[in-house]
């Protein structure tokens, strides 16, 4: 035991023994400086330094650069075009979602179908003056259209008190209706009797997204309008616009026919949709205007 405590006091005074270092000019043998040291100094020192040296690089590898050379570890230009990427997924997730609703929109123009049992759809027909009412706060859903249609002033485009501008309708045409909108029936549009070429309208600024012939409406004109808006012609014994072209409102945009398997004599179809859902003409237009 003795020994082992000699040993431990020898390690221990070792470890405190002072040493001097010198630095000497080697030509003139002059001491340039020196330095006292002892071995626990040595470890001591050794150990901050290889400290400062671990944290250091930990915090040069973590905020510079070089974490990018570091294998598995993504760089900063990989995460920016990544979150990029993510952003534009998005954008075109949701424009994508904007295109099917709008096919889907057309293709029920077209096709004269519709879900009946859809909550859309009853909402746009029974309570069609309250949904396109601007003034009773019914545009909740991102403004989908601004129609009012007042009897004094329904072919104006007019300023609203709060800035705003109405979206009005003109009459494609004016003459007795045959046949009214009639959602039970499956009859989305109202028939307005006319003599053979008496000339169809568009009833708002819009794009011409088709203009073609059908077996069973003959010539049919679809007009796409803002605020989801679509106004369908058909059964016109000619068309005047192609496919792409703008209108304006009141614009010529054919005449009227007694085309297509469907038709029943010399008249005009005329149907209005909204987000893929068609609603009542006569509730914004009045087609008798002119008679």
């Amino acid at each position: 035991m003795a020994d082992k405590k000699n040993k431990k006091r020898l390690w221990i005074q070792n470890l405190l023994n002072r040493y001097r270092l010198v630095v000497i000019n080697e030509k003139t043998f002059n001491e340039e400086f020196s330095f006292r040291l002892s071995r626990l100094n040595i470890i001591l020192t050794s150990i901050l330094v290889i400290t400062f040296i671990f944290i250091g690089s930990i915090f040069l590898v973590a905020y510079t650069p070089l974490k990018e050379f570091i294998p598995g570890y993504t760089s900063t230009k990989l995460r920016k075009e990544a979150i990029r990427n993510s952003f534009l997924l998005d954008s075109l997730s949701s424009e994508f979602q904007k295109q099917h609703q709008f096919i889907r929109a057309m293709k029920s123009a077209l096709m004269g179908e519709v879900n009946l049992d859809e909550q859309p759809f009853k909402d746009l027909n029974n309570n069609n003056r309250e949904i396109l009412n601007p003034e009773n706060s019914l545009l909740k859903a991102d403004s989908l259209l601004r129609l009012e249609v007042i009897q004094e002033d329904k072919y104006n485009v007019l300023p609203n008190p709060d800035g705003n501008v109405k979206f009005m309708l003109f009459s494609p045409a004016s003459g007795i209706i045959s046949q009214p909108f009639n959602n039970e029936i499956k009859h989305f549009a109202v028939d307005i009797a006319l003599a053979k070429g008496v000339p169809i309208k568009a009833v708002a600024t819009g794009t011409v997204i088709l203009a073609d012939w059908t077996a069973d409406t003959g010539y049919v004109i679809i007009i796409k309008h803002d605020y989801g808006l679509l106004s369908v012609y058909k059964h016109n014994s000619s068309i005047e616009k192609s496919q792409g072209d703008m209108v304006a409102p009141g614009e010529v945009i054919a005449y009227a026919g007694d085309t297509g398997e469907l038709s029943t004599g010399y008249h005009l179809h005329f149907e209005l949709w909204i987000d893929g859902y068609p609603v009542d003409p006569t509730n914004f237009i009045d087609f008798s205007e002119g008679l």
